[in-house]
């Protein structure tokens, strides 16, 4: 079935007006058009999965579709703010990594230098060997380090971005 965007943000619209009322007007709706019930159900569907909408809408053994007063969630008012909502401030990620994780990343890159193996030894051990307020100081410089590179460090960003399609 056809996902419409387009489709989707006027539907989001239409119950954030109505909010904090379930929508009720569905003059938009032909009801007399399967096709137009059909886009309807599936988009709801799509946002309801999404958590963006309580969608009301029920599909019978005989394929009947039956709709019911869809209503906006608070994830769906956000989504449509410009600023992101609430969401935006309560969705703080903090990210935590254990000091052995973080040491073995620092490892692994002291591993691939080009120091002499005798030096990759000792280097690895002190590292093996620090105290977690050390890590985490040492963790603390090499950030700062990384980026003060400037445009190396905007580079290698930029690069992550779109290794992961998000640019």
């Amino acid at each position: 079935m056809d996902i419409d965007r387009e489709y989707q943000l006027e539907l989001l619209k239409r119950m954030r007006d109505a909010h904090p009322r379930p929508l009720s007007d569905f003059s938009f709706l032909d009801d007399k058009d399967q096709n137009a019930v059909e886009r309807y159900a599936a988009n709801m569907k799509y946002l309801e999965g999404h958590g963006l909408v309580v969608a009301r809408v029920s599909i019978g053994m005989d394929g009947y579709i039956s709709t019911g007063a869809p209503e906006i969630t608070s994830q769906g008012i956000d989504f449509l703010a410009d600023d992101g909502g609430l969401s935006a401030v309560l969705g703080v990620v903090t990210i935590r990594l254990h000091s052995d994780t973080i040491k073995d990343l620092i490892e692994a890159k002291i591993a691939q230098s080009e120091l002499a193996p005798a030096d990759k030894k000792r280097w690895i051990d002190q590292l093996r060997s620090l105290p977690a307020d050390a890590t985490k100081h040492l963790v603390q410089k090499l950030v700062e380090k990384g980026l003060d590179s400037g445009p190396a460090a905007v580079a290698a960003i930029g690069a992550y971005l779109k290794s992961q399609g998000l640019w």
